[in-house]
């Protein structure tokens, strides 16, 4: 073998180890930062690795919203209708967050079965609820027609009959 040939031999690998080094860097940062969505009911079922950071979401049970009078502490519980996990947060809670209402939380499970939230996003509007969530909820309860808002499809019906009609 030449030496030109020899040395495009040493640059060809030197530039695959180092787009390779790329890949495997641009790989382990990108799987830091992926978090897995899981249901209250996946959760309650241990589906869910404890410890790990994810994103877990439902409605927020009506009555079960507890805050420490003493500091920005919050608990409270979510569900899916096939199953319900307590919700941990320390502070401040967004201005939609209601009871009732849907919410996806970021954070990790504990081993006793709380998860323990460093965030929480509440809905925007009165009839939305995130993907998610609504997916959890629609595979808990195929037709139970819970899918849509009556308000939201009351809305569309009549936004079809004005298209028609004109």
């Amino acid at each position: 073998m030449n030496a030109v040939r020899k040395q495009r031999l040493i640059l060809v690998l030197l530039l695959l180890a180092g787009v390779g080094l790329a890949v495997a860097l641009m790989l382990f940062a990108l799987r830091e930062n992926i978090n897995h969505y899981f249901s209250p009911a996946q959760m309650a079922a241990g589906e869910a690795p404890v410890g790990q950071r994810m994103r877990g979401g439902g409605l927020v049970v009506p009555g079960s919203v507890e805050r420490d009078t003493e500091s920005l502490k919050v608990s409270f519980r979510i569900s899916d209708g096939a199953g319900e996990v307590i919700v941990r947060y320390e502070g401040i809670l967004p201005d939609l967050f209601v009871e009732g209402s849907g919410v996806v939380a970021l954070g990790t499970l504990s081993s006793d079965g709380v998860f323990e939230a460093s965030e929480v996003l509440a809905k925007h509007d009165e009839n939305y609820m995130p993907p998610e969530v609504q997916k959890a909820i629609d595979d808990a309860h195929p037709k139970s027609g819970y899918s849509k808002p009556a308000a939201q499809t009351t809305a569309q019906s009549e936004l079809r009959s004005l298209q028609d009609g004109s």
